[in-house]
């Protein structure tokens, strides 16, 4: 796993109540914080998942760290783009990433990129973290994932995915693996265009992360869910795991979104670092923001404030998934 130093294992780590963690200054000017604006950069496409997530949680983080947000969006090659152009930033904890551990994580391990997780970048504080789902448009004729299957058998079947390097491409790779069915990816390059594919029915239909097929509604019908068991049955037409439908025996896939910083922000600026952590936790339990998250359709549920080691860990962990998966991800 050359982009993961494993200085946080492999166990992952549930998410620890607000009060446990140690006092923080609680103002900027008592970190020493800059008086400027936070440059947070997104490595997807603006209007995508991402950015909608990381608009809801800043516009109630401002009212704790007292600084607004400003956005940047570089999308390209999976992710490498933005997190080619975040190295580059200023490392004075005025600068964060907003990023998506699992497909990422997986980009950095087949790419040859020249970041090492734990050396040169450290998420800091997850945010949220759902599992993947194979879902369709309401128009298609599948009605259920053994449906698709038992096609996928007779001729290829087309798969959106918002890119090759993720859990969900890992997902439905290892599924036709397992069940003999032929999937055919397709790489769309953001959510947005991803499941707009498979509304149109362009593609037979589509493997993202789940708060994607719920959060619209009416026009999607989720068919399976790569998770040991359904964390939002009311909210999916009660749709089973894959492993319900398919009789497989595959993991569990999901993926946080998460802050980050460059590695030596840690050592150079450890307050302002302590600074960030609490308020965005403070955030995360904060009424408005549960009612911000509610609001754009996605489930409460998925809200996770997980420390700074337990997104550690899930990068770990997603990087072996990488490494286990790296021939079916690569075609080799």
């Amino acid at each position: 796993m050359k982009n993961f130093v494993r200085n946080a294992g492999f166990t992952a780590i549930a998410a620890m109540a607000l009060a446990t963690y140690p006092s923080v200054p609680a103002l900027a000017q008592d970190a020493d914080y800059p008086d400027s604006n936070i440059s947070i950069t997104i490595p997807t496409g603006e209007g995508g998942g991402a950015d909608r997530d990381a608009r809801a949680i800043t516009k109630v983080w401002a009212k704790y760290l007292e600084r607004n947000s400003e956005f940047s969006y570089y999308p390209g090659a999976a992710g490498q783009v933005g997190y080619e152009f975040f190295m580059k930033s200023k490392a004075d904890g005025t600068h964060l990433m907003f990023s998506n551990i699992g497909p990422e994580v997986i980009m950095l391990e087949l790419q040859d990129v020249p970041i090492t997780i734990g050396e040169d970048l450290v998420y800091i504080q997850k945010t949220s973290t759902e599992p993947m789902a194979i879902w369709v448009g309401a128009n298609s004729k599948f009605e259920t994932l053994q449906q698709l299957i038992e096609e996928a058998k007779e001729r290829p079947v087309t798969i959106s995915v918002s890119r090759l390097p993720h859990p969900a491409s890992i997902g439905m790779l290892a599924l036709g693996e397992a069940t003999g069915a032929e999937f055919n990816l397709i790489p769309y390059g953001g959510g947005n265009p991803t499941a707009m594919a498979a509304i149109t029915g362009e593609v037979d239909a589509s493997a993202l992360p789940l708060a994607n097929p719920i959060t619209l509604g009416p026009e999607a019908r989720v068919l399976g869910i790569f998770a040991d068991e359904n964390p939002v049955p009311d909210q999916t037409g009660n749709a089973p795991t894959v492993n319900e439908a398919a009789g497989t025996d595959l993991p569990a896939l999901t993926s946080s979104r998460a802050f980050a910083v460059q590695a030596s922000v840690l050592e150079e600026y450890p307050e302002r670092v302590e600074l960030l952590k609490k308020t965005i936790r403070e955030t995360l339990v904060d009424p408005d923001y549960v009612a911000a998250v509610a609001a754009a359709g996605v489930p409460v549920e998925f809200i996770d404030p997980g420390d700074q080691e337990a997104a550690m860990a899930e990068a770990a962990a997603t990087a072996e998934l990488a490494t286990k998966y790296r021939d079916l991800l690569t075609g080799e």
